[in-house]
């Protein structure tokens, strides 16, 4: 059935099962590339093959032209964790300035109502897509992160240090969506036609600088295994069994290997079928999960207005090089580390290099 946020409101035994179905290529059909993303296909027939009772929340995370982004994690908790606040505020919803599609889609909340997560994407050069990435590096916060931006006034690093060394900082820090669980179905495209019998590109032109027999991953789904990982230490479980990895297309040109071919890949579509059915039984032996006290679902951020012209305030006494005494970019300043005073700071460096 289709997803209702507002069973979101009732206790777990009160409410239909929820999933959250993700495709994660870059790929639309809209604009550059023009074709869609297999992903996208395997997301619908994952869908199509889920108990119908079950609450079907899916979502593309493709690139369309002129759509906002997932914007980049700013890595605040490697300033303080404390700093690194659950839900991500460094960004908001509907902001015209920075744009962000994490927040438009409402991401954080719809991860928060699903029991459990299933998550198709590509392989791209050992790695899942930039989006798939950016997303989980926005979802550091859900490690830990810290549930009351009040006490840090929105986000003052100096306060958020500070609490991170408190005794109150042991109650608010926890996995805020422990319990879930988490299948990922990764896929590669052959190589397409361009490899030689060496198993290199026929256009290389430096073939004696590597051993292609020497791949970063013996086996390939380990080019997801930062998302797995990430998952597992934030309480959330995935199982071996859940995190696959198919190839197909081998031998044949990128073209020749869409969704629309898929039909002619039995191989892949037998393992797929088989992960989501395995999926299915996983999640629905472990059952519905309880909510964490403090909830993505729901969330209403407080205004901080006077706080955001005290973060102004600072940016603008450290590029006139006056930081807040005491402070790590005090400290840096005063040891020449980052070099960093400047009023032209949204310039590049290879840009005021050149002035």
């Amino acid at each position: 059935m289709k997803p209702h946020d507002a069973n979101g409101r009732r206790a777990p035994g009160d409410r239909p099962f929820r999933v959250l179905l993700i495709a994660g290529s870059n790929r639309r059909q809209y604009d550059c590339p023009g074709i869609d993303s297999k992903a996208r296909t395997l997301m619908f027939r994952l869908a199509d093959r889920l108990p119908r009772e079950w609450e079907i929340d899916i979502e593309d995370l493709g690139n369309v032209w002129n759509r906002e982004q997932i914007r980049t994690c700013n890595a605040c908790v490697s300033t303080s964790a404390a700093l690194c606040v659950w839900p991500c505020n460094c960004y908001t919803k509907g902001s015209w300035g920075q744009p962000d599609l994490m927040w438009n889609l409402d991401l954080y909340a719809r991860l928060d109502l699903a029991d459990a997560w299933a998550i198709v994407g590509p392989v791209n050069w050992y790695g899942p897509s930039g989006n798939l990435k950016a997303m989980f590096d926005r979802l550091v916060c859900m490690n830990g992160g810290n549930p009351r931006e009040d006490l840090i006034a929105h986000k003052d690093p100096a306060l958020a240090i500070g609490l991170e060394h408190s005794p109150e900082w042991a109650t608010l820090s926890r996995n805020h969506l422990e319990g879930r669980s988490a299948a990922f179905f990764c896929y590669g495209d052959g190589g397409g036609d361009e490899l030689d019998e060496s198993g290199r590109p026929g256009i290389l032109g430096h073939s004696a600088y590597f051993d292609p027999l020497q791949e970063p991953f013996r086996d390939m789904r380990d080019a997801y295994a930062p998302l797995v990982w990430q998952c597992r230490y934030s309480g959330i479980e995935v199982p071996d069994s859940l995190w696959r990895y198919v190839e197909s297309g081998r031998g044949r040109k990128y073209s020749d290997n869409q969704a629309e071919h898929l039909a002619g890949e039995p191989a892949l579509l037998r393992a797929f079928d088989e992960w989501a059915d395995a999926f299915t039984g996983h999640v629905a032996t472990k059952g519905k999960v309880r909510p964490g006290e403090y909830r993505a679902y729901g969330y209403r951020p407080p205004s901080h207005l006077w706080a955001d012209l005290k973060t102004k305030w600072r940016g603008l006494r450290m590029a006139l090089g006056v930081p807040v005494p005491g402070s790590s970019p005090a400290i840096q300043q005063k040891r020449n580390l980052n070099r960093d005073a400047t009023i032209f700071y949204k310039k590049g460096e290879g840009a005021k290099l050149r002035d």
